[in-house]
């Protein structure tokens, strides 16, 4: 592999869930709704899996500050739109009382695909995402980093949790989307690849038998994308504020870097047995930042306050040469504020305490992560 610096640009894709402002239930997105969003923002935002849901994907930038006005832009409209039919878009995970049996797939070619070969585990994915697209132009350093890249998934999940409610009850899990999510195939941490060439035939043999169409279908934590020259980190929980989803985008597009630059010295991050990696994932699942996660090298649970210093430290250089000192160093405040996991269920304990019913508790919980969607744009 030639040292020639990658691109490192950096694209993110956010899906949101619709809901009435006056209910605070989930609700279908109207065609006006989606036709207006498609005439403002030109093929970034697009119908997800079910009817309550919308996509929409940041331009190719090439840095975070460009991100984020994208970002917002595309925020700001798909909120200016819902607004007019009485709707509002969050960014959670998962909505804290809405019941997955009344909700609608889209009627889409892909998703109508999607219902019949995943039969009843469809069903259940009443769930949203954040991705993170960072430009690698070699297909081999792709495969490289990709494999080092895998031992931080849990580091960035951890921050990123918010959905410790399912159909109105409290999981005690952080991110309750993994264990939806982790139901349907070709899911989890990626497998070690030994090359571009092998992880083509492995994606062939699938295709050839006609089980995908392609890797598209492929929903590793990590992958390489199915469309553009990139790795994209999809762990993610999605995260109700913008700021919040920028710096998990910044630290995804650092820690990259520093594994590129680690190789111009003929050094690279270890690799670690996927068995081991997994545990910190479930950790990050369970507890978010709070239990902190397994440091391999020194065989110890270290404090997730500790784990961001040392990440900062590591990648002190790259968030300088990325424009992004800012971004990530918002890593500290998220660490000692908790993950947005930890806000939803402060608001629902408050409300309780102050002499609200569960159900309005979690009605609680749903205007916070209004607020949250609203507070950065």
């Amino acid at each position: 592999m030639a040292n020639t610096p990658p691109s490192f640009t950096i694209g993110i894709e956010e899906e949101y869930l619709l809901v009435d402002t006056e209910t605070l239930d989930l609700a279908q997105a109207p065609e006006g709704l989606m036709a207006a969003c498609r005439a403002d923002l030109e093929g970034q935002v697009s119908p997800e899996f079910l009817q309550c849901q919308i996509e929409v994907g940041t331009g190719v930038c090439t840095t975070i500050a460009e991100a984020r006005e994208d970002l917002r832009r595309l925020r700001a409209t798909v909120a200016r739109h819902a607004a007019a039919y009485g709707l509002a878009p969050i960014a959670a995970s998962c909505h804290p009382f809405a019941r997955w049996k009344r909700q609608h797939h889209t009627d889409k070619a892909r998703y109508n695909a999607l219902r019949r070969d995943l039969a009843g585990v469809a069903r259940r994915m009443l769930i949203c995402g954040m991705h993170v697209h960072v430009g690698i132009d070699e297909k081999e350093r792709r495969i490289d980093l990709m494999n080092q890249l895998t031992y931080f998934l849990p580091h960035l999940l951890a921050m990123s949790t918010s959905s410790p409610f399912w159909q109105g009850d409290d999981t005690g899990l952080n991110s309750y989307r993994l264990t939806v999510f982790d139901n349907l195939p070709r899911t989890g941490l990626p497998p070690r690849l030994e090359s571009w060439a092998s992880y083509e035939r492995s994606v062939e043999v699938l295709v050839n038998l006609g089980l995908i169409e392609d890797s598209s279908k492929i929903w590793w934590d990590l992958r390489p994308s199915a469309r553009f020259p990139t790795i994209e980190t999809r762990i993610f929980d999605v995260s109700p504020r913008l700021e919040t989803t920028l710096t998990l985008a910044a630290l995804t597009q650092c820690i990259v870097r520093m594994l590129w630059r680690l190789s111009l010295k003929n050094q690279r991050w270890r690799l670690y047995e996927t068995f081991l990696v997994a545990e910190n994932r479930w950790r990050a699942q369970r507890y978010g930042m709070s239990e902190g996660l397994i440091d391999f090298g020194s065989r110890e649970i270290v404090p997730f306050p500790q784990l961001v210093e040392e990440l900062l430290e590591l990648i002190a250089e790259d968030a300088e040469a990325l424009g992004c000192v800012a971004e990530v160093e918002n890593a500290r405040r998220i660490a000692r504020g908790g993950t947005s996991a930890d806000r939803q269920r402060r608001v629902h304990a408050d409300a309780v305490a102050a002499g609200h019913s569960h159900d309005e508790a979690l009605q609680a919980v749903v205007r916070h992560l209004l607020e949250g969607f609203h507070e950065d744009l």
